[in-house]
């Protein structure tokens, strides 16, 4: 008899580490700059990478010290990801904590690594880093992080 699939067996709450940290896709979107309209606190997404993510593999550079070498960095967690309104539609965090399904280019679903590139969801090839931006960078906004869900 087959088992199901952790995410799908246990609440976010029950995971352990290691759990937790499989389910990120490694799309690098959480990674992105965004701005928040100070009138309607709406948040927007920009094309404009962390200085810390590798826009190839989008992976963090040094994922272990981020949060100390990035001011604004966030460590998601199951204690505040309900508070956390920034997260992109298509983030397996974000899925799960709403009770929906993962989709089938996620690395869990698919056994495969590289599936979120594959899949065309991941900001590989779409940014840039913010040491490379020199204009405003309300000239950057994008609106595919949202409608990758």
């Amino acid at each position: 008899m087959e088992r199901e699939p952790f995410w799908e067996s246990l609440a976010l709450a029950e995971m352990s580490d290691a759990q937790w940290e499989a389910l990120c896709d490694g799309c690098g979107k959480c990674c992105l700059v965004k701005l928040r309209d100070e009138e309607t606190e709406r948040v927007v997404f920009t094309d404009i990478a962390c200085h810390q993510l590798d826009c190839e593999t989008c992976r963090c550079l040094d994922y272990d010290n981020r949060l100390a070498l990035v001011e604004d960095c966030v460590k998601l967690s199951r204690d505040n990801l309900a508070e956390i309104d920034f997260m992109p539609p298509s983030c397996a965090y974000r899925l799960l904590h709403e009770g929906r399904p993962l989709p089938d280019w996620h690395p869990l679903v698919s056994g495969r690594a590289d599936s979120v590139h594959q899949a065309g969801r991941s900001v590989r090839g779409r940014v840039i880093s913010e040491v490379e931006v020199s204009d405003d960078w309300q000239n950057h906004i994008v609106f595919w992080p949202e409608q990758e869900s």
